[in-house]
């Protein structure tokens, strides 16, 4: 059931994003403008930079239009997912979504996750909990508890931190599009407003 929700929600991006590039989306009012623009990633492409927390529940609701959205990524964007470490408990999340992707098995926890703790109300909020749900897919606890504590994943934290301090970010979730603008909500239209954001950037060029 907890892959088929997020499915179905899904599926109903496509009444949101239908009218994306037609709609004229407002400065202050759909957007922010950031204040201290950030450096991308991949110099050359559009980044779109979506900060998260597993335990948000706002979270959980963008993300099947995030992912329906994904599934037509321009050849030109760059999208990264960064996981939010402003309290002690989200920087647990953000170790293990980054340990996820170290030990390469984020495309099979990433959704997980999300469901877990929101559909079957587990509390997987600190380390020892995260090492148990990663045995069911074939990481041992020893080695999930290495990665969650590897200098490459505390960089990686570091460096979510450093972005989310730079752009003034409060809450989550957030999606920053090339370092410029920053766009809030949990459904259809943030994707609508990303796209809109990321022609404006092609334009800009």
């Amino acid at each position: 059931m907890k892959k088929f929700i997020i499915n179905g929600l899904a599926a109903t991006v496509m009444a949101f994003s239908a009218n994306a590039m037609a709609a004229d989306f407002v400065a202050g009012k759909d957007y922010t403008v950031l204040q201290n623009p950030g450096k991308v990633d991949v110099p050359g492409k559009i980044e779109v930079r979506e900060f998260f927390w597993y335990g948000c529940p706002h979270c959980f609701k963008l993300e099947p239009y995030m992912q329906s959205w994904l599934k037509k990524l321009p050849k030109d964007v760059n999208f990264v997912r960064s996981p939010a470490a402003m309290n002690p408990v989200w920087e647990s999340g953000a170790r293990t979504y980054y340990a996820s992707e170290q030990l390469g098995v984020r495309k099979r926890t990433h959704l997980a996750l999300f469901d877990a703790i929101h559909l079957k109300n587990q509390q997987i909020f600190d380390q020892a909990s995260a090492a148990q749900f990663f045995t069911k897919y074939g990481v041992p606890a020893a080695k999930f508890n290495e990665a969650y504590s590897s200098f490459a994943v505390t960089a990686k934290v570091a460096q979510s931190n450093q972005l989310a301090a730079q752009y003034q970010l409060t809450g989550v979730p957030a999606v920053v599009v090339n370092g410029k603008y920053l766009v809030r909500g949990e459904d259809g239209k943030v994707p609508q407003v990303v796209s809109y954001l990321i022609n404006k950037e092609r334009h800009s060029k």
